[in-house]
């Protein structure tokens, strides 16, 4: 009678146990980083593109980014196509890299959620400068 009642308050305090574990999304992994899903997620969309070089004089253009399963990244960075985009999330953080053009030299971006908005910096190859710019949701 013993062993069966043990077997059975084992059971019980085992499911309450299960119970009061907090639940994981699909989206976080179990060290609290975020996954791919939610990560190009969170990076994907619409965004504003701060690239202002003096204070009080906004310049703004617009990045509109496609992340798809493959981790490849279409859309647009200051109207221009994106070429050969790719994306990741390591690390705790989704990033993206990828190419543009002006039709004079091509323009490499890098840029990384950091909490709800975007850091980046641009190379210049043809016109020789690097820009580096924060984004906002647009």
């Amino acid at each position: 009678m013993r062993g069966i009642f043990g077997l059975g308050l084992a059971i019980v305090l085992g499911a309450c146990a299960a119970a009061a574990q907090p639940s994981v999304s699909p989206s976080v992994s179990v060290d609290g980083r975020t996954s791919m899903a939610q990560g190009a997620a969170g990076l994907a969309g619409a965004w504003v593109v701060d690239l202002s070089t003096e204070p009080n004089v906004p310049y703004t253009k617009p990045m509109l980014l496609t992340l798809a399963a493959d981790h490849s990244v279409t859309g647009s960075f200051y109207e221009s196509d994106i070429i050969a985009g790719r994306w990741k999330t390591d690390r705790g953080r989704t990033c993206v890299s990828f190419r543009t053009t002006d039709g004079v030299g091509a323009y490499h971006t890098a840029a990384c959620l950091i909490g709800d908005h975007v850091e980046g910096q641009t190379w210049a190859e043809a016109r020789g400068f690097l820009f580096n710019w924060n984004a906002v949701r647009g």
